[in-house]
């Protein structure tokens, strides 16, 4: 069974809702929303604080983690009785866990100095998860099959998730993905987001760089090396300074933020049952990891 197979077939992780799938395109277009004036919808990005309204529907990393281990501790329990060893998932550390829309416009300046576009290293606790992950693809075939069965949805997998929630489907973000596709392009469009995308153009012209936004500076192919270089790291200081000069993310939260809103009310029934769906799941969760208290890996 291969590491992404065995990704997918943990409860959360399949959809998970990512800052990528929020820059896809929109499958539809809400006409822009008028200019309001209200406060911008987060405290500081520098320190993880955006937040925007459709995030009451997905699934933070800390809640796919949690749910991937109280799975993974069924499972365990599941191989045990077959008389196999499961190695556990190694619990993440609290302060690796990176804040939901960190770089959902662009780069971040707490990371373009040292990184550029580049991501930061993976911190110690998720270097040790992804290891175990990398264990498991290589597991012998009877190992596999009593894990995840034939097809990679069977053998202690199955098993563990009817123990953690009966019948209830996997949660599906597709309602979530799709709308905040749709708000993150809707948003883009709208005149005052157009305007501090302008003047941040001209921020970084004046700074010898020429890129429509900044969503196109991070994305550059320029960047696609093993490491930030020189130039890179100058670009992604140069388009945080502007970013921040022109108050662009304060702007373009507000206008996604607005957008978002109009979208939940339009959505409120298939929302809200996905989000139920999911709560379930989570609380299930909660219940293992309570169950097991301090479990050590």
């Amino acid at each position: 069974m291969s590491l992404s197979r065995a990704r997918a077939a943990t409860a959360l992780a399949l959809l998970l809702a990512t800052t990528a799938t929020a820059c896809t395109a929109a499958e539809e277009k809400p006409a822009p929303a008028r200019h309001t004036t209200a406060p911008p919808p987060y405290a500081n990005r520098q320190t993880g604080q955006l937040k925007l309204p459709l995030d009451a529907y997905a699934s933070t990393d800390t809640e796919t983690y949690a749910v991937e281990d109280a799975q993974d501790i069924l499972m365990r329990r599941c191989m045990n009785n077959l008389g196999l060893e499961w190695k556990v998932l190694p619990r993440l550390d609290a302060q690796d866990i990176e804040p939901p829309n960190l770089r959902r416009y662009g780069v971040i300046a707490a990371e373009a100095v040292r990184y550029g576009y580049h991501p930061r290293p993976d911190p110690p606790s998720v270097v040790r998860r992804n290891r175990v992950w990398d264990e498991r693809e290589a597991l012998p075939a009877e190992m596999q099959r009593a894990a995840y069965g034939p097809s990679g949805k069977g053998g202690c997998l199955k098993t563990a998730q009817h123990q953690l929630v009966g019948d209830t489907a996997p949660p599906d973000y597709h309602a979530f993905n799709q709308l905040t596709g749709t708000a993150v392009e809707a948003s883009r469009r709208a005149p005052e987001v157009g305007d501090a995308m302008h003047a941040w153009h001209a921020c970084m012209a004046k700074a010898g760089f020429d890129y429509p936004d900044p969503l196109a500076a991070a994305s550059s192919a320029r960047w696609n090396k093993d490491g930030p270089t020189p130039t890179e790291r100058n670009t992604a200081r140069a388009d945080a300074a502007c970013q921040q000069s022109t108050k662009l993310v304060t702007v373009w939260a507000a206008a996604e933020s607005r957008i978002q809103r109009r979208l939940i009310q339009q959505n409120a029934d298939r929302l809200h049952k996905a989000k139920a769906r999911k709560d379930r799941w989570l609380a299930a969760a909660h219940r293992v990891l309570n169950r097991e208290g301090g479990w050590a890996p």
